[in-house]
């Protein structure tokens, strides 16, 4: 065996926007759902005026928060949140590794609070991975995964 048969090229296959907004769409419509009832709840059992909250920008904190900790926890624990999930969309590191726990930090805090300024700022910083601003401060991308990809490991065989 030579050196060269040691060699070979890894291909990644970066996710389209689309297929990324749609994903974040799928996790904004369900987080927000969740962070609504919880804002809601709270404030029915801490007897304030809940229309001034809302009418006065209040849930951007809250709601945010728990955009944050829900990105996260699933993309440090599995890499995919459920709207990653359903397009077959995984976070990685730029080599396709799990990412570090401070880059997915990143990837989520852009995301989470300043989404719109990360966006434009990536689309016209743009660079051959697809990366929004705070995806290559956390040198995070994501990618599209073969269906293969989500399955076990564990291939089970008739005796």
């Amino acid at each position: 065996m030579n050196d060269s048969d040691n060699h070979y090229t890894s291909k990644i296959i970066l996710a389209k926007w689309k297929d990324r907004f749609f994903a974040w769409i799928i996790d904004f419509v369900i987080i927000s759902l969740i962070s609504t009832a919880i804002v809601f709840v709270s404030f029915l059992s801490l007897s304030y005026n809940f229309e001034n909250f809302i009418t006065d920008n209040g849930m951007y904190v809250p709601t945010s928060a728990i955009f944050f900790l829900y990105w996260i926890i699933l993309e440090y624990k599995t890499g995919q949140t459920i709207g990653k999930k359903m397009f077959n969309l995984k976070i990685t590191n730029s080599q396709g590794e799990k990412p570090s726990l401070v880059g997915v930090i990143l990837s989520s805090f852009g995301k989470s609070f300043i989404l719109p300024l990360d966006m434009i700022l990536g689309l016209i910083i743009t660079n051959e991975k697809r990366q929004r601003i705070f995806n290559k401060l956390g040198d995070t991308v994501i990618i599209k995964i073969k269906e293969s990809e989500n399955d076990s490991k564990i291939k089970f065989v008739k005796d």
